[in-house]
C-alpha cells in the first residue's frame, strides 16, 4: 500500500505566516487590518490594540485598553466630577467653575441671592425693585410701589369727547365698550386721544374766560389812571399851600 505524504484534505503548511490585509471600514474610519495566519490550515485574526477601548472608571471616557491604566492614574489625580452639571473639571479650577456657572447671583436692585436657573425670571417678573411703568400715566417706578400708585392714578378722571362726561382712567375701557360700543377700545387708544381732548377743552374754555380777562384788564387800567391822577393833583396843591 502506497503511503501518502499528506492527507489530500489538509491544506499544505507554509514556511511563514501569510498576512492578508483586508480594508474593512464599516465600523472605523481607518481600514481594519486583519492578519490571517494560514499556517497549518487554520485562520487567525488579530485586531490592532489601539482599536480596543475600555471605559475609564473615573471619567467614563472610552480609552484604548493599552493606555487605560496610565490614563486612570492621571485622570483621578487631576480631574473631578462637578456634582451639579456632571462635567469633568480640573481640580485646580473647581472653585472658578462653580462661581462662573453655578453660584447664585446677587441682584443689584433688591439684594436677593438668586439661583442662576431662575435669574431671567427674577429679573423680568419677580424682582420687587425692577422698574415698571404705570398703565395709566406711563410713569416709571419700582414694581413694589406700582399697586399703590395705580390705585391713586387710576381714580383720576379725563373728559370723554364722545359723551362729554368725565370718566375714571381705570374705567375707560369699560366705558368705551358699554357706552360707545367700542369693543376694541383700550387704555392705549385712550391715552393717544388725550392730547386732542385737552386741546379741545382749552378751546372750549377760552371764550368763557376772555370777557373776564377783558373786565379785569379794564379795571386795572382805570385804577392805575385814578392813582396817577390823584398823585399829580396832590403835587399841584402843595405849592399853593
Amino acid at each position: 500500500m502506497k503511503k501518502l505524504d499528506h492527507h489530500p484534505r489538509i491544506p499544505p503548511r507554509f514556511p511563514e505566516p501569510l498576512l492578508i490585509h483586508l480594508p474593512l471600514g464599516f465600523q472605523h474610519e481607518d481600514p481594519l487590518n486583519l492578519e490571517i495566519d494560514l499556517l497549518g490550515g487554520f485562520m487567525a485574526t488579530t485586531i490592532p490594540s489601539d482599536l480596543v477601548k475600555t471605559a475609564c472608571a473615573h471619567c467614563g471616557r472610552e480609552i484604548p485598553t493599552s493606555n487605560i491604566d496610565l490614563h486612570y492614574v492621571h485622570c483621578s489625580r487631576n480631574l473631578q466630577k462637578c456634582t451639579i452639571c456632571g462635567d469633568m473639571i480640573p481640580i485646580k479650577l473647581a472653585d472658578e467653575h462653580y462661581h462662573e456657572n453655578h453660584a447664585p447671583i446677587d441682584c443689584s436692585l433688591c439684594g436677593e441671592a438668586v439661583e442662576r436657573e431662575a435669574w431671567t425670571l427674577h429679573k423680568g417678573e419677580r424682582c420687587l425693585q425692577r422698574i415698571v411703568t404705570c398703565e395709566y400715566c406711563e410713569f416709571p417706578l419700582p414694581a413694589v410701589d406700582l399697586f399703590k400708585h395705580q390705585e391713586i392714578c387710576g381714580n383720576r378722571t379725563e373728559h370723554c369727547q364722545t359723551c362729554n362726561r368725565y370718566v375714571r382712567l381705570r374705567e375707560q375701557i369699560t366705558h368705551e365698550t358699554q357706552c360707545h360700543g367700542n369693543l376694541n377700545g383700550t387704555a392705549e387708544s385712550s391715552r393717544d386721544a388725550r392730547p386732542a381732548e385737552r386741546e379741545e377743552d382749552v378751546r372750549r374754555r377760552q371764550p368763557q374766560n376772555s370777557p373776564r380777562r377783558q373786565i379785569f384788564f379794564t379795571v386795572a387800567i382805570t385804577g392805575m389812571a385814578v392813582l396817577i391822577g390823584s398823585i399829580f393833583l396832590q403835587q399841584a396843591r402843595e405849592p399853593q399851600q
